[in-house]
């Protein structure tokens, strides 16, 4: 028996263990798959308006991809999905559903691709930042308060130009995205508030929304030509807007912030503008114009500044059943000045079970 035991552990020994990748690099490669989805996303905006697709076919296949798919699992959630409170599925299903996704694709069919990746992602701190003080917490400060107003500048920066001599198509495409970054901040807000899993809250958004866009569909507000589409058309919407930013999106992003904590995943997520710039030259053939030189770099940056923690000391890995980031918990009570400011990553579907247990924020 001893010298089975010492023979099975040398050779236990002598293999070899394979490189596993630490969750770090795992959360970071589902963080930069999720930033190629929300670069698709705005490049599929401006996209829409020469496609052989309208919004309301475009929403169709955003919203009834994820339920085809994870209808089994929903079924399964469905006494959870039922027991959301009212409004908070209501910021959810506003927030990130039809009117969010009609808003987004009419600005970006007015505008281009930079703005579309530029003003939506980019001014939802700004937007739940003003949320959170409506709710009383404190103004923001330090290097949190000057990246909302390098947010601010950048948005201005990028629509300067079309405002003298004023143009109409552009200034009304750039407002409309501006509603589409505030909807976005209300869903954000919206997730801290329900008890529900990825997939669940998946199925919280696609199930109403799929349902009043079919129904506006079928009475004639929205018009529709999915049957004379083109097929190259539809299979590229059916993989960018329903498998990627319908289905992909929502699980990679929980995954990455759970992972990487919400200030470091906006960091790297703030690149999402960058990338809508470099990819919309050669896919759709636009020229980053002076404008947007100057101000995607004064958003990404300010994105960056905004959702800084001031003092962060390195903290432990803990187990990964409870590896939810303290900044994407929500406290009922007004939040400090430091975390004012949640990361527009940082809406975690999962973050309300984490405000049911007491942490401890360096910044307190």
């Amino acid at each position: 028996m001893v010298a089975t035991n010492i023979v099975g552990t040398t050779a236990v020994a002598g293999r070899r263990p394979r490189p596993a990748l630490s969750p770090h690099a795992v959360g970071m490669a589902a963080l930069l798959l999720t930033v190629s989805i929300w670069a698709a996303f705005a490049l599929s905006a401006r996209a829409l308006s020469t496609s052989t697709l309208l919004p309301a076919d475009a929403a169709l296949l955003r919203f009834g991809v994820p339920l085809v798919v994870l209808a089994p699992a929903l079924w399964r959630r469905r006494r959870a999905l039922a027991a959301v409170r009212p409004g908070a599925a209501a910021k959810i299903v506003c927030g990130a559903g039809v009117p969010f996704f009609l808003a987004a694709m009419y600005g970006g069919a007015l505008t281009s691709a930079a703005f579309v990746g530029s003003i939506v992602p980019g001014m939802v701190p700004l937007f739940v930042s003003a949320l959170m003080v409506a709710r009383g917490a404190r103004l923001p400060r330090g290097t949190q308060g000057a990246g909302l107003v390098l947010i601010a500048a950048g948005v201005v920066a990028l629509v300067w130009r079309y405002a003298v001599p004023f143009d109409a198509d552009v200034m009304l495409g750039s407002g409309t995205l501006l509603v589409a970054s505030g909807l976005w901040a209300l869903y954000t807000v919206g997730l801290r508030e329900v008890n529900l899993d990825p997939v669940g809250s998946i199925g919280l958004l696609c199930l109403p929304s799929f349902a009043v866009i079919a129904l506006l569909v079928a009475v004639g507000v929205l018009p529709t030509g999915l049957a004379h589409a083109e097929g190259g058309d539809v299979l590229l919407f059916l993989v960018v807007q329903g498998l990627g930013v319908g289905l992909c999106a929502g699980l990679l992003y929980a995954f990455a912030i759970r992972r990487l904590g919400a200030e470091r995943s906006s960091v790297v997520g703030s690149l999402s503008p960058v990338a809508v710039v470099l990819l919309a030259i050669p896919l759709l053939g636009e020229r980053p114009t002076l404008a947007v030189l100057v101000g995607v770099p004064l958003i990404t940056a300010g994105v960056v500044l905004a959702n800084r923690r001031r003092g962060t000391p390195p903290q432990p890995a803990r187990p990964a059943a409870s590896a939810v980031p303290p900044a994407a918990s929500a406290s009922p009570s007004p939040a400090p000045a430091a975390s004012a400011v949640p990361s527009s990553s940082s809406a975690c579907p999962s973050s309300s079970a984490s405000a049911r247990r007491p942490e401890v924020s360096p910044d307190a």
